[in-house]
């Protein structure tokens, strides 16, 4: 079989599946295990979660990737549990064991500590993240023993709830904007309470307006036949239906599919839009720029 002939192998599938991803498993390998299920051609995930989390993960498929974008810049929401009294390398519990000491701090101390992470603040990345330094992952440059400076990131914390705590175990719900590494909060908390910490579990319940009660996981979609499969992908105008509408008379739908910018009736004030046309029906997405003008970015059929 030649190169191109394995590049074309699967039929075309459009649409978004909602993965309730295992634990174990990195996002590329349960986006393969799903791209097999489905034997779809094209498929592309919406941002990466840790092997050792599980939770939502959108994965896109055929024209459907070219709205991946759109979900990997969305806030995400997380339940989390964290150890206190151990600090590891990685800030997870699959990383070696750098420090431990007593959990002496109480409710107060905590909550105070808590405070920090609420609303925008700058965040160091961590070290086993996927980000890159001349371009190598820096997760493969900290299994080497290499540590580099890290430039820190302004992120975003919308709420942070504190659900459980018993013992040296934290249980948080948080909301965060893209970017927000749950494994640096846990090892900067544990700094500031002077005894070390790291995330022992992580489950993502949100992307943006997509929630986990949707998901599927993937023993349920092995168990069910081809027809069934296709039945869980939400369509790509599904998969938007949280941003405000747009409708184009067909000749401005025209110029606009044609890559020109528009000037419509009744747009909202900037963003992304689902743009429409009287006569073609969903067009795809496009942004109202800062002159009102409605710009093309991922249209799917021309209008």
């Amino acid at each position: 079989m030649s190169r191109g002939e394995r590049r074309r192998r699967g039929v075309p599938v459009d649409g978004m599946l909602l993965l309730d991803k295992p634990v174990g498993l990195s996002s590329n390998q349960a986006l393969q295990q799903a791209k097999r299920l489905l034997n779809a051609r094209k498929a592309g995930h919406t941002g990466s979660l840790d092997p050792i989390a599980t939770g939502l993960l959108p994965l896109c498929f055929g024209e459907t990737t070219r709205i991946s974008s759109v979900f990997l810049d969305a806030d995400k929401t997380y339940r989390t549990t964290i150890r206190l009294g151990i600090a590891t390398d990685t800030g997870d519990r699959e990383g070696r064991v750098e420090s431990q000491s007593p959990v002496d701090c109480n409710s107060q101390q905590l909550h105070a500590a808590l405070d920090s992470f609420r609303g925008s603040f700058a965040q160091t990345p961590p070290m086993y993240s996927a980000l890159k330094k001349d371009g190598q992952p820096l997760y493969k440059l900290a299994r080497e023993g290499i540590t580099v400076a890290r430039e820190p990131r302004m992120v975003t914390v919308y709420s942070l709830a504190v659900e459980a705590w018993r013992d040296d175990l934290l249980e948080l719900t948080l909301s965060c904007s893209r970017g927000f590494y749950v494994r640096a909060l846990a090892a900067d908390l544990g700094e500031i309470l002077g005894c070390g910490a790291h995330v022992c579990e992580l489950r993502r319940i949100a992307v943006g307006h997509l929630s986990l009660d949707r998901a599927v996981t993937l023993d349920r979609l092995e168990s069910a036949d081809a027809a069934e499969r296709e039945k869980f992908l939400l369509p790509t105008e599904q998969a938007l239906a949280h941003l405000p509408e747009v409708h184009l008379p067909e000749n401005l739908a025209f110029y606009l599919c044609r890559g020109r910018p528009v000037r419509a009736e009744s747009v909202p004030q900037g963003g992304l839009v689902r743009v429409y046309s009287a006569g073609a029906g969903f067009l795809g997405l496009a942004e109202i720029t800062e002159d009102g003008k409605v710009a093309p970015r991922r249209l799917f059929r021309a209008g």
